[in-house]
């Protein structure tokens, strides 16, 4: 069988050891050729697709970004509802190269499109990659381990500056909708308050939050906030509650807003594991001619879930989840 690889959305660690997984199991055990697609499905439209060897998987387990490249089609996911010039190329490469699969390394907006593509009678698999957790029908994305583990780095060496200064640092973290690296990042950097997308928030509670810490001999705080939560149009998070909590408290507060330094580095060993494993079920998928499903991580298993089941669909954090019970139990202030 002949395989094509694809990655698609932003870059995140982890994704060359996907690749290197899918290869390295589907040539040495089930004897397929591999070919890469350069920039995601913009190279299905440009036929850009280079054959992939065995020599090609050297350095990529902790190689980070995507060694294929790759690009954000936001347009080509309407153009496939519909028989367009965008739609035709691809099927045309497809054809011509003679791919018995595509397999979509991406987030949610690679699983829709990837869906799309499904739904056109393309042999599809997808494996769910994003540093925000937020695909739909998996425990767990890879990526999203290398990040918390960068953000709550982050987060321990504000604490040293928050103390000598006596100071209220906020510091922004990724997630425009979801709060997982928010949550799981300041609960393990020691956050005194932590706010996401999923959970309203009262810039007054806050406000007595840093008050009553001072009170109790503690002269600083560490909040943590996603980028996706309420604030004025026109304002990062980070510094609208930095300035929010100025006003109501008169403490001298400075915002860090992380940003991309979240997405770079070299995956974490349970990132490089959970790729490989994941990288490895969907050679094995594609050799059992299960398409149409995207890889997923559910308890500690490696399973399968159908692509219809995970297409627009985002996993937000639950406002019961054990963290944010556990969190609050010890006295931290989720707004």
């Amino acid at each position: 069988m002949k395989i094509g690889i694809l990655t698609s959305g932003g870059d995140c660690p982890g994704i060359n050891a996907t690749i290197r997984g899918v290869c390295k199991t589907a040539i040495n055990h089930y004897n397929m050729k591999v070919f890469g697609i350069r920039s995601g499905f913009r190279g299905l439209v440009d036929n850009d697709i280079v054959p992939l060897g065995e020599e090609a998987m050297s350095g990529l387990l902790n190689m980070t970004g995507s060694v294929l490249g790759t690009s954000r089609e936001k347009n080509l996911r309407k153009k496939l509802q519909a028989s367009s010039k965008d739609t035709n190329a691809m099927m045309k490469t497809i054809q011509e190269r003679g791919l018995d699969c595509i397999v979509c390394i991406g987030g949610g907006g690679t699983q829709e499109t990837a869906n799309q593509l499904s739904q056109l009678g393309v042999n599809v698999i997808t494996i769910p990659k994003t540093i925000d957790n937020d695909v739909w029908g998996t425990d767990i994305c890879f990526g999203f381990d290398s990040a918390i583990s960068i953000a709550t780095e982050a987060i321990d060496r504000l604490h040293s500056t928050a103390s000598s200064h006596q100071r209220v640092m906020v510091i922004e973290v990724m997630g425009h909708n979801a709060g997982w690296i928010a949550l799981y990042s300041g609960m393990a950097g020691g956050g005194d308050i932590i706010l996401i997308p999923e959970l309203p928030y009262n810039i007054h509670n806050i406000g007595n939050k840093i008050i009553e810490r001072l009170k109790q001999g503690k002269p600083y705080s560490i909040v943590v906030v996603a980028e996706g939560i309420e604030a004025p149009h026109g304002k990062k998070a980070a510094q609208f509650i930095a300035e929010e909590i100025e006003y109501e408290t008169g403490f001298e507060t400075r915002e860090t807003v992380l940003g991309y330094i979240q997405r770079g580095g070299t995956p974490t060993a349970y990132d490089r594991n959970l790729a490989t494993r994941m990288g490895g079920y969907a050679a094995q998928m594609i050799a059992e001619r299960q398409f149409g499903k995207m890889v997923s991580l559910l308890g500690s298993q490696i399973t399968s879930v159908p692509l219809p089941e995970v297409a627009g669909k985002v996993k937000l954090v639950d406002p019961n989840n054990d963290l944010i019970i556990q969190g609050k139990r010890m006295g931290i202030c989720f707004g």
